[in-house]
């Protein structure tokens, strides 16, 4: 087990793909005139790349179109101290062919808000994630 210098796993990119696709929700950040912002959606994994629904006319829609995104999940147990964080860095594009809509449209994938009628993927260069193992790591 690798650790960083805080003391927590470091996990490989199969361990944080495996621990993406147990999590129904991440947050997205993208840029929105010029800021960092930040939103919490569904998602679901195709593969290594991220698969977002959102609205077509959402900030996020117009903001994540050929653009660099990075995607953060985490689970965390603030009692046992214990939990992990995976960060994504890469680029997002907007899906428009009619078949590839087709088949993002049967993934098991939740919007987080209602209207999702627009698929966003996202192609990940970079895939980290640390991992804390509750009480131990405090020592």
């Amino acid at each position: 087990m690798t650790l960083d210098s805080a003391g927590l796993q470091v996990l490989s990119r199969e361990e944080c793909l495996v621990l993406l696709a147990s999590v129904p929700v991440g947050r997205i950040v993208f840029t929105d005139r010029a800021l960092p912002a930040v939103q919490p959606v569904g998602f679901v994994l195709d593969g290594e790349h991220v698969v977002i629904r959102t609205t077509a006319g959402s900030r996020l829609a117009a903001a994540a179109r050929n653009a660099v995104v990075a995607f953060e999940a985490d689970e965390f147990d603030a009692r046992a101290h214990r939990g992990w964080s995976v960060t994504m860095v890469g680029h997002a594009r907007a899906v428009h062919d009619l078949a590839e809509i087709e088949r993002l449209a049967l993934l098991p994938l939740t919007p987080w808000a209602r209207g999702g009628d627009h698929f966003i993927v996202m192609f990940p260069q970079q895939i980290s994630g640390r991992r804390i193992h509750g009480e131990a790591a405090l020592t």
